[in-house]
């Protein structure tokens, strides 16, 4: 076995040099990648032309100046690996039109690449909003190779030129002459290098990042020396360097007087001083300045070396005489404002758990029966005489009963909110209480003073928001929550707030008293589920107060019949939902409220002994088929008239046919309609319970048809049908047996269905008029539902249903606010909250994210139109008495809310650069206050006191500087090709970078 295995043992490897080893793999992706975007060959993009001036020639792009920023910035990735340390590649380009002279490339034999051209183009030094590599070396399109992932990072020396020299195979071997740049260090740094080939040239791309500045490049002449000996042209003498400097200065002390926002009044508030109408307005406006910083970046754009001095001792740099000046603001993170500040401390109360009762203690809602009083006053009250119910409607009335019993287990001091602020709330809230009191006067409240047109904006938005109408109560109660739980008290206030309102919600039931602030009608399903429910009440309060006053009126004119007063008294209807199709002809069907509301059913009303019930007993043994029926009702007679409907009359007996007074359709909000649908899908699809169904949709079908019997007796189904549902009455012209053509009608065929519910319902209708029929819509019960539904909310509830009003209320502000100062942004901001919220508040129960989401929305718009009054307000432009200048400085204020640099015209000497100078030195002065004094103080004569004010300059040291020097010569021999060079420098005060760009002629070397 040994002798067997030796010949294994001693098997020859052989390595395989054609294997392509890690750095080849990494090489051959990058080739692949700029092959798939096309990159191999001349650069793509609009030529430059060459204008010869002087020694060397400058180069003049086509490309407009401030098209860096203004233009559009596309960037494309892919994902390439080195081993398993994975890289991306991304290809930064400016977007540019095709140009018309593409063949003028193919005349230029070796024409520079576009990105070495583009290193002396001036159009567009300093791009306010670019990338980095934009800004250093004025760069069209460019690649950078960077770790893909954000916590690694190439920092090894070995690892860098490994990467330096895979990128220069690559772009030797594709032709490509777009700069290719590889990200090394920390990604924080900023850190590049990199390279450009072109044919017969390369440009390499260094980069010097320090933390502390050197003391001698610090200025002009220091930065020149580096950029020469770095060169390291043999020429003498070199040709003059162009310069373009930039410094920037920044102003942080604005002077508090320049800020105009009031902050509001606190003790004010608190101490009730707030009338009805701050209480029905939002606040609006920055407590702080939302301008932190101004910028003012003086440049110099064409300077040589030579006609300037910048060293250690001494500046030409003087910013009035700069020929550029551009400004940009810096914008507070997050500026406390106050409509922001008020939406979020109402959206808190969404997350709160707490009942009413938990927040106020659980002996606050003790009946008063369960109070324990002094028995002497209960056997005086035994031994009173029942005082007469005077109806008053005061807010001393509204608040004391809930007021009382929370005094009772607590101190006055610890209400949550004091008398003063709860009267001025339930004043505004129920202006007919002022109404009573000054003229004793019981009027109908009013709703349609200051309702929005049905077409105008306001109305869209609150059916778009489902919230309510902007004058309605609820839309005033979620504006008076929202104060009270920022500026009285918080939840403990809200929640006190809200008892009073149930409490006052209660007295109007039992008063009779109509709730002010809301529409007329049935509860409108467009609004949010709280503002139906009080239309609700109301509708159950107008049911109740019309039935006693037409037990009052019955009981005063003691008349058997009531049909007299059926045509009289009638009141429009407005369209109840279960009319078919006869809205048109319908349209002016109403009821007389007195002819049919002293009889109704209740529990606790006793009705056998009305003299109308007794004459007309009849209906209760009303049994048979129709063709008797209609015998016995046609000696009925007739009770519950309208009007005659126009010309038609009864089939049978001729006589014109008669709209009866019908009841209305029972009111309901949208939960008790998802309540019905639900029970009537349980039903199922079985033959019973479509049946039972039926019969449950049938109760108002029902009445009406009661009512139309007692109205035109001896009628029958069809006449019904002909008033009812014209459309399942068909008639058609006939030839009879004389040769006249006569109209000969029939029901339709829907109608003759076997078993039909509308069949059915008439065979068991009797002639009962609306007035003693059944009530459809039992409006105590209703009432007790909706006072229970009200008791019960929670203060987070509360806030749920009462936050889509605070939104189209804080909407209807910034509309308001924005239309004083003309902001272009903030009118497609409101657009887009309006789209968002729409779509948001249209379903219950929104999620907390997408609510956020529009309440910093509306925070953004606030603070835009802040910053606009502050920078308004800095530039001094209402007290401008110029005309066009103050066209001026409202055009340059716009345009620096919406771009991120501004050029002040004139510079120094223009309008805005006088003010922005007064700005500067204004805080100059205040900042060297403090040092002059102590100065002062210390020297002795009046020279030096003189002096030492003569020193205070007008400008702070610059924040920052940078420097772009460029020449162009033959490197590296005196022979080779004259090509550009560039550096740019910027020096902070803990940040000192230069970034070269350093062509070489790779053919004559």
């Amino acid at each position: 076995m040994a002798a067997d295995s030796e010949p294994e043992s001693e098997v020859f490897e052989i390595t395989d040099f054609t294997t392509a080893s890690e750095w080849e793999r990494f090489i051959s992706k990058v080739e692949e990648v700029l092959n798939d975007w096309k990159l191999i060959g001349i650069s793509s993009g609009k030529p430059l032309e060459m204008h010869s001036t002087g020694e060397h020639s400058e180069i003049c792009d086509f490309v407009g100046e401030g098209i860096y920023t203004t233009g559009i910035w596309e960037e494309k990735s892919d994902e390439i690996s080195f081993a398993d340390f994975r890289f991306s590649i991304t290809h930064h380009y400016l977007v540019q039109e095709a140009s018309d002279k593409d063949g003028k490339e193919e005349l230029v034999e070796d024409a520079l690449p576009l990105s070495m051209q583009d290193l002396l183009c001036m159009n567009n030094d300093f791009p306010p909003r670019a990338h980095c590599l934009v800004r250093w070396y004025g760069l069209r399109e460019f690649l950078v190779i960077a770790p893909a992932a954000n916590n690694d990072a190439v920092l090894s020396e070995s690892k860098c030129n490994l990467l330096l020299s895979s990128i220069s195979i690559a772009l030797g071997n594709t032709g490509c002459q777009v700069p290719l740049f590889v990200q090394i260090h920390h990604k924080w740094r900023r850190m590049y290098v990199g390279e450009c080939q072109g044919p017969g040239v390369r440009t390499d791309f260094e980069m010097v990042h320090l933390r502390k500045v050197p003391n001698q490049y610090t200025h002009l002449s220091g930065l020149l020396d580096i950029f020469k000996s770095k060169i390291g042209c043999p020429l003498t003498p070199l040709p003059p360097v162009s310069i373009a400097i930039r410094l920037t200065y920044v102003l942080q002390d604005w002077q508090q007087y320049f800020w105009p926002q009031q902050p509001p009044d606190i003790d004010a508030l608190i101490g009730g001083e707030v009338g009805g109408l701050e209480f029905g307005k939002l606040p609006f406006g920055a407590c702080e300045d939302p301008i932190s910083e101004l910028h003012l970046a003086t440049t110099w754009p064409h300077l040589t070396e030579g006609i300037i001095v910048d060293n250690d001792v001494y500046s030409d740099l003087d910013p009035i005489q700069a020929p550029q000046w551009s400004v940009r603001v810096r914008k507070a993170d997050n500026p406390q404002c106050l409509l922001g500040d008020f939406l979020t401390e109402f959206f808190k109360l969404c997350r709160r758990k707490e009942s009413t009762d938990e927040i106020l203690g659980r002996s606050t809602f003790e009946e008063d029966g369960k109070e324990v009083a002094d028995i002497t006053h209960a056997l005086s009250k035994l031994t009173e005489p029942a005082p007469v119910p005077i109806h008053k409607l005061s807010v001393t009335n509204m608040v004391h009963s809930a007021k009382k019993k929370i005094r009772k287990h607590r101190g006055v001091d610890d209400s949550p909110l004091n008398n003063e602020v709860l009267n001025t709330i339930m004043l505004f809230l129920f202006p007919d209480a002022a109404d009573k009191l000054t003229d004793g006067s019981e009027a109908r409240p009013s709703t349609s003073r200051n309702n929005p047109l049905p077409e105008s904006e306001e109305y869209n938005i609150y059916s778009q928001f489902k919230s309510a109408p902007s004058d309605s109560l609820t839309y005033k109660l979620a504006l008076c929550l929202c104060m009270i739980n920022f500026y009285h008290g918080g939840v403990k206030g809200v929640a006190h707030l809200w008892q009073e309102f149930v409490v006052e919600m209660r007295r109007r039931w039992e008063k009779n008293d109509l709730i002010p602030g809301l529409a007329n009608g049935p509860p409108d399903l467009r609004c949010c589920l709280l503002h139906q429910k009080l239309q609700m009440l109301n509708c159950c309060i107008e049911r109740k107060k019309a039935r006693d006053e037409g037990k009052k009126a019955y009981t005063s004119d003691c008349s058997p019949s009531g049909s007299s007063g059926d045509t009289g008294k009638a009141v429009d209807r407005s369209g109840g939902d279960y009319q078919k199709e006869t809205e048109k002809e319908r349209g002016e069907v109403g009821k007389s409220w007195e002819s049919w509301s002293d009889s109704e059913e209740e529990f606790f009303e006793c009705l056998s002994d009305t003299e109308e019930l007794k004459g007309n007993g009849q209906e209760n043994g009303k049994k048979g088929g129709t063709k008797e029926g209609s015998k016995e009702s046609a000696n009925l007679k007739p009770e519950g008239r309208l009007h005659p409907h126009g010309k038609l009359t009864l089939l049978h007996p001729g006589e014109p046919l008669y709209i009866p007074v019908t009841q209305e359709p029972a009111p309901m909000t949208e939960d008790l309609l998802e309540e019905q649908s639900e029970v009537l899908a349980k039903l199922g699809t079985s033959a019973e319970g479509a049946h039972l169904r039926a019969r449950m949709q049938s109760a108002c079908l029902l009445s009406d048809m009661e009512s139309f019997k007692a109205a035109n007796p001896g009628c029958c189904l069809e006449d019904f049908v002909r008033w009812y549902s014209p459309r399942d009455y068909i008639e058609e012209e006939v030839v009879d047996e004389e040769g006249n053509r006569v109209l000969k009608g029939e029901l339709s065929a829907r109608m003759k269905i076997p078993s039909n519910m509308w069949v059915e319902a008439w065979e068991t209708a009797k002639p009962v008029p609306a007035r003693r029929q059944r009530r459809l819509f039992d409006d105590t019960r209703e009432a007790e539902k909706v006072l229970h539904y009200l008791a019960i909310q929670k203060p987070a509830d509360l806030a749920r249903h009462l936050l889509p009003c605070v939104i189209h209320a804080s909407v209807l502000k910034v509309k308001e606010e924005e239309t004083l100062e003309d902001i272009a942004s903030v009118k497609k901001i409101i657009k887009q909250i309006i789209s968002h919220s729409s779509k948001v508040l249209r379903f219950p129960n929104p999620e907390d994210k997408k609510l956020e989401e529009i309440i910093a929305q509306i925070m953004s718009a606030e603070a835009i139109i802040a910053r606009a009054r502050s920078l308004k307000a800095k530039f001094a432009i209402e007290k401008c008495d110029q005309e066009e200048e103050k066209e001026d400085l409202e055009r340059f204020v716009n345009c620096l809310l919406e771009q991120p640099e501004v050029s002040v015209i004139g510079a120094g000497r223009g309008p805005a650069g006088s003010i922005i100078h007064k700005l500067f030195v204004n805080a100059q002065r205040v900042a060297t206050m403090t040092s002059l004094d102590e100065e002062l103080k210390r020297s002795g004569s009046s020279d030096e006191r003189r002096l030492n004010l003569g020193a205070v300059a007008d400008f702070p040291p610059p924040a920052g500087r940078e420097l772009i020097l460029r020449i162009t010569v033959p490197r590296p021999a005196p022979y080779s090709k004259p090509l550009p060079q560039r550096m740019y420098s910027v020096i902070t005060k803990e940040d000192f970078r230069l970034a070269g760009a350093f062509s070489a002629d790779t053919t004559f070397f």
